[in-house]
């Protein structure tokens, strides 16, 4: 660990049940300061430890019921640099990881419906210079979704 405390991993462990939760009642809870709370805070922000305090969305109610699991192969490994800032113009991919095995990348993608996935796959990933296959994996629902225990 990012040379993490008893202290900052409480911090961080009132943040989880509710990220907008006021400083000053973090502080209470742990029996700490407002002045404690707030500079942990913004350290492991800078640190990277918290890449953000951001609301956590329910894809299916919002919209968008459909979603796959994507294995990306490239014509050149090297152009994985390139490839992914393509990607990320595409906002209904929501995660991008460098993997082992059979592909390059393996991404997240978000979809309303089967007609916009196919969208997403054949008009416009399909279509970045550089991707020679993708072999998606349908999702049937999120059985759980967490942070890593601290």
């Amino acid at each position: 660990m990012e040379n993490l405390d008893q202290f900052d991993i409480l911090i961080i462990k009132e943040l989880e049940k509710d990220g907008r939760m006021a400083y000053s009642t973090i502080a209470a809870n742990l029996k700490i300061s407002n002045t404690m709370v707030h500079q942990r805070v913004n350290r492991l922000m800078e640190q990277g430890v918290l890449l953000g305090i951001k609301p956590v969305i329910n894809e299916k109610k919002a919209g968008y019921d459909w979603g796959s699991f994507t294995g990306i192969t490239l014509n050149k490994d090297q152009d994985s640099t390139r490839i992914i800032e393509e990607l990320k113009k595409i906002p209904e991919i929501t995660e991008c990881y460098y993997i082992t095995g059979l592909f390059t990348l393996y991404i997240k993608i978000s979809a309303r419906n089967h007609e916009h996935m196919r969208k997403i796959l054949y008009e416009k990933i399909d279509n970045i210079p550089g991707i020679s296959k993708t072999d998606s994996i349908m999702e049937l629902g999120c059985a759980f979704k967490r942070n890593v225990s601290l």
